[in-house]
This record gives structure tokens, sequence and C-alpha cells, in this order.
């Protein structure tokens, strides 16, 4: 094995762990509101409280980031092709989360002054909250991430065959000798073996 395949090999844990971290920070302040408030009278503030914070929030941000943890998931537990594409879509999902976030900011301010409005509240200000800052950070990480994966992901390890399910494997090919064995033991090779739990 060469030395620049080794290295890249080493990458594998520090990569993987990056991906989930900034996945589930991800995760965590995309269900929060990215939007905080700032009202003008007690009057104001009575009627903010009752409004909540769903208007802020932009859904669409934590369904990415749940997606792109699953896929971080399937990447960790599959082999050749099906985790060179999981990871290609979590590429995908990282940069999508960091669009959602540029433009979700915005769409979540204009729903809660909207909101507002209806109340008859129009003495409010509105300001980018840490959930939106935590969310963005957390994508950007996710992006440099899964772009390390595509590049470094066929020099990874992978999950050894004995992992898979059973069942999952080629059958065993038997040999004239495995044959001869089975007669010396009072088998008949000529006959179906059923596994225990068989039906």
């Amino acid at each position: 094995m060469t030395e620049p395949t080794t290295g890249r090999r080493r990458t594998f844990a520090p990569v993987a762990l990056l991906g989930l971290a900034s996945a589930g920070l991800a995760a965590v302040a995309g269900h929060r509101a990215w939007v905080t408030l700032s009202a003008s009278s007690d009057s104001d503030y009575s009627v903010l409280r009752l409004t909540g914070d769903d208007s802020a929030t932009v859904p669409l941000a934590g369904a990415l980031a749940l997606v792109l943890l699953a896929c971080w998931g399937v990447v960790l537990v599959t082999r050749g092709r099906v985790r060179r594409s999981v990871a290609g879509l979590a590429a995908v999902v990282s940069a999508a989360m960091v669009v959602t976030a540029v433009l979700g900011v915005g769409s979540a301010s204009d729903g809660l002054r909207d909101d507002l409005t209806r109340l008859g509240v129009d003495k409010v200000s509105t300001s980018v909250g840490v959930w939106f800052w935590a969310y963005l950070t957390g994508a950007v990480l996710a992006v440099a991430s899964t772009a390390l994966a595509v590049r470094w992901l066929p020099a990874w390890p992978e999950m050894g065959t004995r992992y898979d399910a059973p069942g999952a494997a080629p059958p065993h090919e038997r040999t004239d000798l495995d044959l001869w064995r089975a007669l010396d033991e009072g088998h008949d090779p000529t006959l179906i073996e059923h596994r225990p739990g068989d039906p």
C-alpha cells in the first residue's frame, strides 16, 4: 500500500466525526427559531408571547439535516457503489442546506412580521438569532466534510462481510472432497440441507 493511500485511510475517523457533528448541530439548530423579536411596549410583548416561534422556523432546514445524518449512517455501514452514491447524495444535501439557510432566514423574518401584523402589532423589529448562525456553521462544515468524503472515500476502510445479513453471502460451492466427507459422516450429500430456523 502506498503512503498517500495510507494517509487517506487515516482521514476516515476525523472526516466522519466532523460530518456527524456538523449534521447533528444543523439538525438541532434547524428546528429552532432563527429570528428574534423586540417590541416597543408591554402590550406588544403580550401579543408576541401568543405567536410562538413557529413562524420564525424553517422546517426544510431541519429536514435536510436529518437526511444528512441518515446519509452519514449509510456511508459508515456500506461498501462499494452504494457507499459512493450516498456520499454524493450527502454532498448535494449539504449544499442544499447552505442555500436553505441563506434563503430561509429572510422568509422566516418576513413570515413572522406578517403574522404579527395580522395580530395588530406593527412596531416590531426582528433580528437574526444565534440558532441561524449555528445552522449556517453546521451547513458549511457539512459541505466541507462531504466534499472530503467524496474525494477520499475510495481509500477509506470498509466494514467486513461478516457484518452482512445472513444469506447475503453467496452459497459455498461444495467440492468432491466435501461430498466424500458427508458420506463418511453418514449424511446423504444429495439432500438439501436445512439450516436451523428454515421452514
